[in-house]
């Protein structure tokens, strides 16, 4: 896999740190990808280690940098964020035929997708595992030590990612996740188009369903609102509960 550089397309100074916006080529999606990066004043001097966020459904990288704050606390820290967008886009990328929120641009899944016409560009997971990793610890002053959060759809992958990787990351957290997608509708939409109608493919990608199996969970932390909308039919929360609570696995859900 050729990495390619990144271009800079803007720079902002941010509570003594740098918020930073890239471009590159990706040779995973096969298109252009665009993520932010907040780097703290520690990074002037040393490697810092970083969160990935991975945000939801209709985001891109710029929603969490321009609305969370969290450049605040990661700069006390000592942190780096990596934020990257949630799908490709450009031309020739497919999208939802419909024009829907909930899948195509902007709803990656940060799944593999295996099938046509979206396997070509829609491999949101190998994106984020390896990819963009490898190329931000080689162009920017950020350590492998990781964390890796997210919110909604981004919580799912999350979740999964760390899950599938324990070694590559420290901990894992999410904010009102989609922990059991194979049961919620946004799940069963995108799945039965990015992966089929085999189901047992699915489970590589529902967070209940794994943490059913891990050997190596690291610390998980889930924080989901009760009047949010979206719970408990799309998020089911309940399932990964149960779940977490059979497996003795360090989760903590907090409702």
């Amino acid at each position: 896999m050729t990495i390619s550089a990144l271009t800079k397309v803007s720079e902002q100074l941010c509570f003594g740190g740098k918020q930073i916006r890239f471009t590159h080529q990706s040779a995973v999606t096969h298109c252009e990808m665009q993520f932010s990066v907040f780097l703290p004043p520690q990074a002037q001097e040393n490697k810092v280690p970083a969160l990935y966020w991975l945000s939801g459904l209709t985001c891109t990288d710029e929603n969490f940098s321009s609305k969370a704050g969290a450049q605040r606390v990661a700069a006390e820290l000592g942190i780096a964020l990596i934020i990257p967008d949630t799908s490709p886009r450009g031309e020739g990328v497919p999208d939802d035929d419909e024009g829907a929120y909930d899948f195509g641009l902007g709803a990656g899944f940060y799944v593999n997708a295996t099938q046509k016409p979206f396997s070509k560009h829609y491999q949101m997971y190998d994106y984020i595992v390896s990819e963009l990793p490898a190329l931000v610890e080689a162009e920017l002053p950020v350590s492998a030590v990781r964390a890796i959060s997210g919110h909604s759809m981004g919580g799912h992958g999350a979740l999964v990612i760390g899950l599938r990787n324990p070694e590559r990351y420290r901990s894992i957290s999410a904010f009102s996740p989609i922990c059991n997608p194979v049961s919620s509708p946004w799940g069963i939409k995108a799945f039965s188009a990015y992966l089929g109608d085999d189901q047992s493919q699915w489970a590589h990608y529902d967070a209940s369903m794994l943490l059913q199996k891990t050997q190596k969970a690291i610390p998980i932390l889930v924080d989901q609102g009760t009047a949010d909308n979206f719970y408990p039919e799309q998020l089911r929360t309940d399932t990964l509960t149960v779940v977490a609570e059979q497996s003795g696995a360090r989760v903590q859900i907090r409702l």
